[in-house]
């Protein structure tokens, strides 16, 4: 085991006044406290690095290098400690966030040059999957946080609602309702699933399948009024074109998005900060959307 930090500056102090009760006085300690101090320095090493005598003390050729790299050393330390503490004030690195294409699509380009205005030394990597699936990897230590739907609940997850969805059918304004219908839906979303099995009870005549996992796809197509497509309101809301109208008569599923993080990471005053605006920019943005 290498010697304390204490130990390195009381040796140091003691290099400098090349006097024990000197240095002792110095550092408000007691001189065998002082001395005892540089036995275990010297133990550590595994050599004399001080030459004692009745005038004071002198280093040896030992000491003389161990005073030296400790001075760097001590440097060093100061160093770590000043950028850790900075990094608890300011929010600094790369941060990993996941969320489904679509949600980045109509939240991140609204919301991220005002994240950015307040913390701009970060780099970010956005990872679009599945909301389960980031919640997966949220929880795994793969992600820093998530802006997902229906998260799962988890006991090390915290959770912050932002705002309310609805996926449900939706068609062009001059949909014919008596025509043999397209479905436009991406069969891999747990709304879609729930909606189709509430279908069943229900009488849409359905002719043929349009499977993709691109929303803003199943919108386009739903435009140009090829089909009926399943989707998310606020992904309609985010095209310019208010082509398409609900289709309330049809069974729905309520949605909810959310920013998730697990509740031990984050814990700087700078990334709960960080975590703030995130959750304000979007809040604001949803709320006049809504």
């Amino acid at each position: 085991m290498g010697p304390a930090y204490s130990d390195l500056v009381y040796f140091i102090e003691v290099s400098n006044t090349l006097n024990i009760s000197r240095a002792a006085e110095r550092l408000g300690i007691t001189q065998p406290s002082l001395s005892l101090a540089i036995k275990r320095t010297e133990d550590s090493i595994g050599t004399k690095l001080l030459i004692r005598s009745k005038s004071g003390v002198k280093l040896t050729k030992a000491g003389e290098r161990f005073v030296t790299h400790s001075r760097s050393l001590l440097l060093e330390w100061a160093k770590i400690k000043h950028n850790t503490l900075l990094s608890e004030q300011e929010l600094t690195g790369s941060y990993n966030i996941g969320c489904h294409t679509s949600v980045a699509l109509y939240t991140l380009p609204h919301t991220l040059p005002q994240i950015y205005k307040k913390h701009s030394n970060i780099d970010i990597n956005f990872s679009h999957n599945l909301s389960r699936l980031v919640t997966e990897k949220v929880i795994s230590f793969k992600l820093d946080f998530g802006i997902v739907v229906n998260p799962t609940k988890h006991p090390d997850l915290i959770i912050s609602k932002i705002c309310k969805d609805k996926v449900q059918f939706w068609a062009h304004k001059n949909w014919d309702k008596n025509k043999k219908q397209t479905l436009i839906y991406d069969p891999e979303l747990t709304q879609s699933q729930s909606i189709l099995k509430k279908l069943s009870k229900k009488s849409i005549n359905i002719k043929q399948h349009i499977k993709t996992s691109n929303l803003e796809l199943i919108r386009s197509l739903t435009e140009k009024n090829m089909g009926i497509g399943i989707l998310p309101g606020r992904v309609v809301a985010d095209s310019s074109k208010k082509l398409l109208k609900p289709l309330d008569i049809y069974p729905f599923f309520n949605d909810e998005i959310c920013l998730i993080y697990r509740m031990d990471c984050m814990k700087t005053s700078a990334e709960k900060d960080f975590l703030t605006t995130i959750k304000t920019e979007l809040k604001k943005y949803f709320d006049n959307k809504a």
